[in-house]
């Protein structure tokens, strides 16, 4: 085993070897504009009061935008949504972002991936500041789980499995 002395950078090449579903964080900003992004740091908080937390880099539209109050949907996608990974990860912003997939809003008007594998409708409960990223803790308000097969898409070391 290899021991590295820059630790961000080992960091980094570590967790590339940490396989993770992929999921695409959206919501509404305050001019009422739909905004997507990619993320893999999605995990459950707890299931009493039912929470998940994202981690969302800073100098994002979104981090500025995922204040408490604010609805958001985490929308866990399906191997077959690469593209949709892709095209909210980078490239096109805002709208450009909803030109793959068939997005219908919930009814706090944030957008929610038909085809999913499950689409969480969030409220931000807390906001904690760490390094690069904020840590949003959403409380779930509201679960809808696709009735197809379990067949979520994975990312590790770079690249989809």
């Amino acid at each position: 085993m290899n021991c590295e002395q820059d630790l961000g950078a080992a960091m980094k090449a570590g967790m590339r070897r940490l396989a993770s579903g992929v999921a695409v964080i959206t919501c509404r900003d305050q001019q009422h504009g739909r905004l997507a992004m990619t993320a893999s740091s999605v995990t459950s908080v707890s299931d009493s009061p039912a929470s998940l937390l994202v981690c969302v880099n800073k100098a994002t539209t979104m981090a500025s935008t995922l204040t408490p109050g604010t609805a958001f949907a985490v929308n866990i996608l399906s191997a077959d949504q690469q593209d949709i990974s892709n095209a909210c990860a980078g490239g096109e912003q805002g709208e450009g972002r909803f030109h793959l997939g068939d997005w219908q809003d919930n009814a706090e008007k944030v957008p929610m991936l038909s085809g999913s594998q499950v689409c969480f409708s969030c409220k931000v409960d807390q906001v904690h500041p760490y390094g690069t990223h904020d840590i949003v803790i959403g409380q779930i308000e509201q679960v809808c789980l696709d009735n197809e097969q379990f067949s979520p898409l994975i990312y590790g070391d770079g690249g989809y499995l």
